[in-house]
């Protein structure tokens, strides 16, 4: 469901960027952004304070859009989202218009879906959770909140992704593989075979580097 309510940013950097643009072709309403110290907005943007600013707007009249963007575990990302899920507010789902989603698909709060991706029916993408440009999610693949699926990466059907893992960029997962939770697979990989929990992985095809 994406609501459509004035949105606060939380974040100041690059993926703060894309998601702004997206909320822009969307016609939503932005309020601002927070960000440790007043910093230059590319889109002139109006400066909030510190996320603490947030606690000053109801939870019932505003929607966070967390722009904390992640290369490798996405933990800032996480921590942001149950802190303020634990005060109460809710976070929009960002989905730009490029994007194919089926309808038999289901995304959860907060899920942001980039320029360029595919999303299959009967998949489902968690809470909190980054599905970036180009990358393909085929059908029947679930993945957990706070993951983050990096440009062009690929998951084939029924992959299942443990919550707070990477999926780096340009990688390819192969049908039926289940990924561990805070798990960190590099750029371009190939995954064959099953991950474990809080491994590192990396290569063509993939192996573990270290816990």
């Amino acid at each position: 469901m994406r609501e459509k309510k004035p949105i606060i940013i939380i974040g100041n950097g690059g993926h703060s960027k894309v998601l702004t643009e997206i909320l822009q072709l969307n016609q939503c309403e932005i309020i601002g952004f927070t960000s440790p110290k007043n910093e230059e907005n590319v889109y002139n943007l109006s400066f909030l304070g510190n996320d603490s600013i947030v606690y000053n707007y109801s939870q019932e009249n505003i929607l966070l859009v967390n722009a904390i963007g992640s290369t490798q575990l996405p933990v800032l990302r996480k921590k942001i989202f149950q802190k303020f899920s634990k005060a109460g507010y809710k976070f929009a789902q960002v989905v730009h218009p490029s994007a194919i989603v089926s309808s038999y698909s289901l995304l959860g709060e907060g899920a942001q879906i980039l320029a360029g991706v595919v999303i299959q029916p009967f998949a489902e993408v968690a809470d909190n959770t980054i599905v970036n440009t180009a990358a393909s999610i085929d059908h029947d693949c679930r993945i957990g909140a706070h993951c983050h699926i990096a440009p062009g990466a690929v998951l084939s059907g029924n992959v299942l992704i443990g919550q707070g893992s990477h999926i780096g960029t340009g990688s390819i997962i192969i049908q039926g593989i289940k990924v561990g939770e805070q798990v960190l697979v590099g750029a371009g990989s190939l995954i064959l075979k099953d991950v474990n929990d809080q491994a590192v992985v990396y290569g063509t095809p993939a192996k573990e580097v270290r816990k």
